[in-house]
């Protein structure tokens, strides 16, 4: 008898063993799977399934609702290990009496601890796509198997968080797709991965859904404009003279575009007229600038710059002119301020002034055309001042000073300090720029 209870006890030590393995191997594979698919990147699972993965095509499925995931895996999870702590505090009860309980605390923590938590999340965060593509066809029967009772579990959560006065969305995602990005960038940045220029690049491509035509068009105080009553000498003249290839044309008031010249059209008409009139001044005679220039492109200043440029590839121009809600001219946009808001300044040997856009003094001010925006600035300077009151510098500093200042006044505002330069009319056109610091802070000018 003794022998037969010595072996029937050994088989029940060895298959309650075995079992709670078993258990903690199920533990280790829900606490993986767990980190993996919450870990796993969406963008790269994306990519794998376009070349061809199905583990990769299920993962990305079953993450299409994160709740429902997470508490099959955490309902799984939780059975498992409560069954193998159980079966681990009977087995040692029976082997060494009342202090068994604590022995099987002991044991299982560090068994859990170890090879059911840290190894299998450890492994699962480095390789966390692999891990997710692998787990994902297994898992999504876990999730089929347990939804009744993680949906009753829904329920139940949502109704108590109701009680604190808590709402949840279901639809809601927890972080945007461009808020990700945007952050993921800036931390790349910050850590010396991503450099400036990159960074810039992707932001400003990112940006151009939620920024309009009027915070980069040109104002129409600085727009170059050929007066169709103009002499034909004057017209050739000004065009030829002018570092740009399109100039709207006018009649009797700015206001009044009836066209759009191109150097091109301009010149193929003015030979055209050259070779059927045969001497220059017969030609001029005959030229009419309304018969070569394009109907103007007219745009609301509230259009988006991502609208804006699919308008320009679809209408294949590259020139539009901004008009407000009266119908009134406001600026113009063409299709390289758009492309600048990606890639940076882009400039030629036409561009007067391109090459110093913004200059930094020894004394460590900076330099700048009032009219320069504040998002270029930050791009070139790395700063951040705030652009949601004014498009420019200049407008930045008119609207704290909540005046029009004089030549030499000083601001301080953002942890910046503002001296005007130069100023025309109502219009500044010089700022010297620079942080502030502790040994010399300029008290706003009355």
């Amino acid at each position: 008898m003794d022998a037969a209870a010595s072996g029937s006890l050994d088989s029940a030590f060895w298959i309650t063993s075995a079992a709670i393995m078993g258990l903690l191997l199920l533990s280790a594979f829900f606490s993986g799977s767990e980190t993996a698919l919450t870990a796993a990147s969406r963008g790269k699972l994306r990519a794998a399934q376009d070349r061809g993965s199905r583990g990769a095509a299920k993962a990305l499925e079953i993450t299409e609702d994160n709740e429902r995931l997470i508490g099959s895996v955490l309902l799984g999870n939780n059975l498992v290990n409560i069954l193998a702590t159980s079966l681990a505090t009977a087995l040692f009860t029976g082997l060494f009496g009342e202090s068994g309980v604590a022995l099987a605390t002991l044991v299982m923590t560090l068994l859990v601890l170890i090879f059911a938590e840290v190894l299998p999340k450890t492994y699962a965060i480095t390789n966390a796509e692999t891990a997710a593509s692998g787990v994902a066809p297994l898992i999504a029967i876990v999730v089929r198997i347990f939804a009744p009772v993680v949906s009753a579990i829904r329920v139940l959560v949502r109704g108590v968080l109701r009680v604190f006065g808590v709402k949840t969305d279901p639809d809601s995602h927890i972080l945007a797709v461009r808020e990700e990005i945007a952050g993921a960038l800036q931390l790349g940045h910050s850590e010396g991965v991503v450099e400036k220029e990159d960074r810039d690049r992707i932001l400003g491509a990112l940006d151009l859904g939620d920024r309009t035509v009027e915070e980069i068009m040109l104002h129409r105080s600085g727009i170059e404009m050929i007066n169709a009553d103009s002499a034909p000498t004057e017209i050739l003249q000004q065009c030829l003279e002018s570092s740009h290839t399109r100039l709207p044309v006018f009649r009797d008031d700015p206001e009044n575009i009836i066209g759009v010249i191109h150097a091109k059209d301009l010149l193929r008409a003015m030979y055209k007229l050259l070779e059927e009139a045969g001497t220059p001044e017969t030609a001029l005679q005959g030229f009419k600038v309304t018969d070569v220039a394009m109907k103007p492109y007219f745009v609301p200043d509230t259009t988006s710059l991502d609208d804006q440029m699919r308008q320009f590839l679809r209408r294949r121009t590259h020139f539009a002119l901004v008009v407000d809600e009266y119908g009134s001219l406001q600026g113009l946009i063409t299709l390289e301020d758009i492309l600048e808001e990606i890639v940076g300044e882009i400039t030629d040997e036409f561009d007067p002034q391109g090459d110093h856009p913004i200059r930094k003094a020894e004394d460590g001010n900076y330099l700048i055309d009032g009219m320069m925006t504040i998002r270029d600035f930050n791009r070139a300077t790395d700063w951040n001042l705030p652009d949601d009151e004014a498009n420019t510098v200049a407008g930045l500093v008119i609207h704290e000073a909540q005046m029009i200042p004089t030549v030499g006044q000083v601001f301080s505002f953002h942890g910046f300090r503002f001296e005007v330069m130069a100023r025309e009319n109502n219009r500044i056109t010089k700022l010297k720029v620079r942080p502030l610091d502790d040994a010399a802070v300029a008290e706003p000018a009355v």
